[in-house]
């Protein structure tokens, strides 16, 4: 799960970013509140964490640019604003939750796994941009991905699953999270169907000579990425 963070309290996004990664999370931290506009309206993220007060664009503006691009990226305000108008006005502008500091930090990880429990609307996947990871380009409103020169048509399930990988690079996803994710708790497949997909998408991306992207972990799921070294 990603995660992006935009405070411009350094000795609060340090230490928070280095407890939600040993948490398991990936962190991306900065300062400045017109790059994490730029950074949450160009990457996909499973949640971001705004400060109110930024520089140059305060998080209430980040969350109203999101809502108003129909973006339904859960968001947690961490604020020193602690009146009840303010909380309105969070809330108000799209904010999923609301945590005044300071906080106990129980409370945020509680908060935080809260969020990411609640599973990403169909019409933020259908509105996403196009991904891309290293090589790969991925439009999945078509149903097409590129590696190099290389077009790839892709069939619904198969890109619908390229895109979940493609959201979460070099991070392990489990089976689970795959069958919640790609098909849904009402429609959960066999383990022989999710095999059978992985080995038909593998067959598309990965053409001689070309390193591989979807990597199996054994017992556990699949991680995605051509850095990483293959351990299955």
């Amino acid at each position: 799960m990603r995660i992006l963070i935009v405070d411009d309290e350094v000795e609060l996004t340090d230490p928070l970013s280095r407890i939600l990664q040993r948490e398991g999370y990936q962190v991306e931290v900065t300062h400045d509140g017109a790059t994490g506009a730029q950074m949450a309206q160009q990457t996909y993220y499973d949640l971001l964490i705004l400060d109110w007060m930024l520089p140059h664009v305060s998080g209430l503006e980040i969350c109203q640019r999101l809502r108003a691009e129909a973006r339904t990226t859960p968001v947690l305000f961490l604020t020193a604003k602690d009146l009840l108008d303010d909380r309105v006005a969070g809330l108000d502008a799209g904010a999923d939750d609301y945590l005044v500091k300071p906080f106990e930090l129980r409370e945020l990880l509680a908060r935080v796994r809260a969020l990411l429990r609640r599973p990403a609307p169909l019409l933020e996947t259908l509105m996403a941009p196009a991904l891309r990871v290293e090589d790969l380009e991925l439009d999945l409103d078509n149903q097409l991905a590129q590696r190099g020169v290389r077009k790839i048509e892709l069939s619904d399930k198969e890109g619908q699953l390229l895109a979940y990988f493609m959201r979460h690079p070099q991070v392990l996803l489990t089976h689970e999270q795959i069958y919640e994710q790609v098909w849904g708790a009402g429609d959960r497949p066999s383990s022989n169907v999710l095999a059978a997909q992985i080995r038909l998408l593998r067959r598309k991306l990965e053409a001689a000579g070309e390193p591989p992207l979807i990597h199996t972990v054994y017992g556990k799921g699949y991680r995605f990425g051509g850095e990483t070294a293959d351990l299955g």
